[in-house]
């Protein structure tokens, strides 16, 4: 098998993006297109306050944006999107960071799962990654 350079990478995703109808240019807009074009639109995703969910989401969300430290080694890890609910994306691009659940001793089934993008997506699922809302984190 053939090693698939970065240009390589570069070039395959500069076609899809012209596939897409998207512009093609380079640095760090190129990126960004790069990501929403590879990651698919948030827009069938039912959007939320972040004041209308429990408040130890807003916990998590504020420990997000200090980089931690996180409560469990399972935060802050790759979330790999197998149920296939969130739009299709590359590796790495998501992570997962547990919403705590008071009156239990485990993680519970509340995340908060953010997508690499600029600005940073948030997404919240009360229940294990059966159902996901995109969480508008200014409100």
């Amino acid at each position: 098998m053939s090693e698939i350079t970065s240009r390589t990478v570069k070039v395959l995703l500069s076609l899809l993006l012209v596939l897409a109808g998207a512009s093609v240019t380079s640095g760090p807009a190129f990126a960004v297109e790069v990501a929403q074009a590879a990651c698919g639109d948030t827009s069938a995703f039912r959007k939320v306050a972040l004041s209308s969910l429990p408040t130890q989401a807003t916990d998590t969300v504020r420990l997000v944006q200090r980089g931690g430290p996180y409560p469990y080694s399972q935060d802050n890890q790759t979330f790999y999107n197998r149920e296939g609910i969130l739009p299709a994306c590359y590796t790495g691009y998501y992570k997962e960071y547990t919403v705590k659940t008071p009156g239990i001793s485990t993680r519970g089934a509340r995340r908060i799962v953010t997508g690499n993008a600029s600005p940073k997506l948030y997404f919240y699922t009360p229940d294990h990654y059966a159902t996901f809302v995109v969480v508008d984190i200014t409100r």
